[in-house]
């Protein structure tokens, strides 16, 4: 009888010990370092915004999207070759995302924004998800409307899943740039 009481405390005890696992593990998971608040400053085109990060302006590429160009630039003509498409419905294009995305996002606005493996692109750009005040998130709704392309970079690829259900329903059914 001892030791059966013996062996029920022991298995009480890992039960704690695995609940408490349980409970601070996702919690590890979503450290503070990866998820954080931000100001918008302003919304610079369909993919990038310029936010107050931690007291410092900072230009934020989002991560899995990619939205047409707005300007004429080296991407724009790049993008031009590639598709076949001339620069000057490109930038339209580009415009246009980029009105949707002011239409969603305002310059004071206070969002949270999320990391994922790398937190910098080649360009010293933090590398983001973001999500509106509403729990959002920007970036899954602007291919969700159309407005963007997906486009994920490994290791960068944590709702590369969700980004393409968005891009195949928006397609789909006409949606933005897909009209």
């Amino acid at each position: 009888m001892i030791r059966i009481m013996k062996n029920l405390r022991c298995l009480k005890k890992l039960f704690y010990i695995l609940l408490l696992a349980a409970i601070t593990l996702p919690l590890q998971a979503i450290s503070v370092e990866n998820i954080g608040p931000a100001k918008v400053i302003s919304v610079v085109d369909g993919d990038t915004l310029k936010i107050n990060y931690k007291g410092k302006e900072e230009s934020v590429r989002l991560i899995g999207i990619d939205a047409p160009e707005s300007r004429i630039n080296k991407k724009a003509k790049n993008d031009a070759q590639r598709s076949g498409e001339d620069l000057k419905t490109i930038t339209a294009m580009g415009k246009e995302a980029t009105n949707y995305v002011k239409s969603l996002v305002k310059p004071g606005d206070t969002v949270r924004i999320e990391f994922d493996v790398q937190k910098r692109d080649k360009y010293g750009r933090l590398l983001s998800y973001v999500y509106l005040p509403n729990g959002t998130m920007l970036n899954e709704e602007i291919v969700k409307a159309g407005f963007a392309n997906v486009m994920t970079e490994p290791p960068n690829v944590k709702y590369q899943e969700r980004f393409l259900k968005a891009y195949r329903e928006a397609r789909e059914n006409g949606r933005g740039l897909w009209r």
